[in-house]
């Protein structure tokens, strides 16, 4: 799925909840069942920038979504993916029973410890452990280990405290500076 033209009908936006991304996209695909519609690509994680995912994810709006398969190293060519220490459980709406798990990644440019982080987050859903005991099969059990599915987006300024800012408002800002500055002559 390279381009985003999936044959859906006119007027169709893709804003799911948690419980849905988990329980019919991601539950789907682990336990080997077919998703209709079928708009979510799979993609591996590691070779991508997050601003390199227009034309590869699914995308609506600001957001971009895929399946992909859980790794411990989430490091692209220009950077990495660090996770901020936030985790919520995902829970039905009907049963407030949990299904699955979300976690939240910032993207740092460069390499730790010198890295500066960016406005790109994505939020990793994986399926809880007591989705997976409910399956029947041991090759079932072992796939839904293996799939998250992520949803990344570029966080504006209005949603923080204004302290972060991005690489282009620093190099911009710091080009302000530079009429303040006086040379001499």
């Amino acid at each position: 799925m390279g381009d985003n033209n999936v044959n859906l009908p006119p007027g169709f936006r893709f804003y799911p909840t948690d419980e849905e991304l988990v329980v019919h996209f991601l539950h789907r695909k682990a336990a080997l069942l077919p998703c209709h519609p079928d708009v979510i690509p799979d993609l591996d994680l590691y070779p991508y920038d997050p601003w390199e995912l227009d034309g590869r994810a699914l995308a609506e709006g600001n957001q971009w979504y895929y399946y992909s398969r859980r790794i411990q190293s989430r490091v692209t060519e220009n950077g990495y993916w660090k996770a901020t220490g936030m985790e919520e459980p995902v829970m039905t709406s009907s049963s407030n029973k949990r299904v699955g798990m979300k976690k939240y990644f910032a993207f740092h440019l460069g390499e730790s410890p010198s890295a500066i982080k960016t406005n790109w987050i994505m939020q990793e859903y994986c399926l809880s452990d007591y989705s997976a005991s409910s399956s029947r099969s041991s090759k079932r059990k072992s796939d839904y280990s293996k799939w998250v599915i992520c949803r990344v987006y570029e966080r504006n300024g209005d949603d923080d405290d204004g302290t972060e800012l991005s690489c282009l408002d620093e190099v911009f800002l710091s080009l302000d500076d530079l009429d303040e500055i006086s040379l001499p002559n």
